[in-house]
């Protein structure tokens, strides 16, 4: 899948550099051309003329290569990319990538790339760890950018923990998938919910939940990136979408989001029902805030819609139906009741008995459960979880 693809491979100040030399032979093996962008610090590391040799191409580092008026556009090699791999991605990259420091030319080349860009950092584990690293990440997921995560090992400091660059080969497999499964969903529709419902007590006060979305929002970009149309139906959350392909539908209510989903579902190829929809609703809601006049407040609750078991009843042979559950315990035999009762093709357990799992983590742990197998996945970063949840989907189509 790499053949005849057009590669710009960005190289940074880290010791991991020596490792792009296995990486641009193992890349034009596949096939692919590449243009290697270098700073000032990676030469410190590796040397140009190493990897002009490699790629049979002038190592580009300098805005200007000679002082006879003539520059490097980096706005032609964000046009001519099919990718841009950032490896090694040190955090003072990483973190000029996310908030725009355009001071090299690997950072004006990553800013005008039209084309996806995946980023391996590698850097000693404390860094990695930081709270500045794991926001700066976050950034780059935000903009759509793809994170090779590191892999744990001794590193440079002698130290033994999470950092290393992921090993050349791997990161060649991920390129590999990506642009295998690129088109895998062209053609299809898919419905997603995502976040909580809040169900109005008085104009001040609802009935809610934990959901911060993460989950849902993550499937809705790992779905487009396989080309999918998405029509994203979210809950009150503070999250953004960046690919083109998602539609979004804000609602606040289990009511709004039913209706938005219902009318979605009847042309679309499948739903994945991520929400974390409230079951009851308030019977009333009071115009005004509701003062306290004494020591109790009764409310009395409704069932709200059902969203999943509407869209089962709608479903066509062509559909397919994707749910969630989360539970707190006998985790497996609520899940599979939940399967039967709605008609789904298969559904997504995890439980708040698993640490960093459920509500407003940017992990998950999760197990797909079928009519027919279950299969247990472990802890992994949302995003990593959404790609185990399409490939699902997928093999349902």
């Amino acid at each position: 899948m790499l053949r005849g693809k057009k590669i710009v491979l960005g190289i940074t100040g880290s010791i991991a550099a020596y490792k792009a030399a296995v990486l641009i032979r193992l890349l034009i093996k596949k096939g692919a051309e590449v243009q290697v962008v270098i700073t000032p610090a990676g030469k410190e590391f590796i040397t140009p003329i190493t990897l002009s040799a490699l790629t049979s191409k002038p190592v580009i580092s300098e805005f200007f290569a000679q002082r006879d008026g003539s520059w490097h556009s980096h706005v032609a090699l964000g046009q001519w990319a099919d990718a841009m791999l950032v490896a090694p991605a040190t955090a003072s990259s990483i973190g000029k990538m996310a908030h725009g420091i355009a001071d090299n030319m690997l950072i004006t080349t990553y800013l005008s790339m039209k084309a996806p860009v995946f980023v391996a950092p590698a850097m000693d584990l404390d860094m990695f760890a930081h709270p500045s690293t794991t926001a700066n990440l976050d950034t780059l997921r935000s903009y759509g950018n793809h994170i090779i995560e590191p892999a744990e090992g001794e590193l440079a400091s002698h130290l033994v923990g999470k950092g290393r660059m992921e090993e050349p080969e791997h990161i060649v497999a991920y390129l590999e998938r990506f642009f295998t499964q690129r088109d895998e969903l062209a053609g299809k529709h898919i419905v997603i919910t995502a976040g909580p419902t809040y169900e109005k007590i008085d104009p001040v006060r609802f009935v809610g939940n934990y959901s911060s979305g993460k989950m849902g929002f993550a499937l809705a970009e790992e779905c487009a990136s396989r080309g999918a149309q998405v029509t994203l139906v979210a809950g009150p959350v503070q999250l953004k979408t960046s690919h083109p392909a998602i539609r979004r539908i804000d609602v606040e209510s289990c009511a709004q989001m039913y209706e938005a989903t219902t009318a979605a579902f009847t042309e679309a190829n499948a739903a994945i029902l991520c929400a974390a929809v409230a079951d009851f609703t308030p019977e009333t809601t009071a115009d005004t805030k509701i003062k306290r006049e004494g020591d109790d407040l009764v409310l009395r609750l409704k069932p709200t819609h059902d969203i999943a078991a509407a869209l089962g009843r709608m479903k066509q042979p062509h559909q397919r139906l994707v749910g969630f559950a989360l539970e707190t315990h006998d985790e497996t035999a609520h899940a599979q009741d939940k399967l039967r009762r709605k008609q789904l093709d298969f559904i997504v357990l995890n439980s708040l008995r698993d640490s960093g799992a459920g509500f407003r983590h940017d992990t998950n742990k999760v197990t797909i459960i079928s009519a027919s197998h279950a299969e247990e996945y472990p802890l992994k970063s949302k995003a990593e979880v959404a790609k185990d949840i399409v490939d699902e989907l997928v093999r349902r189509f």
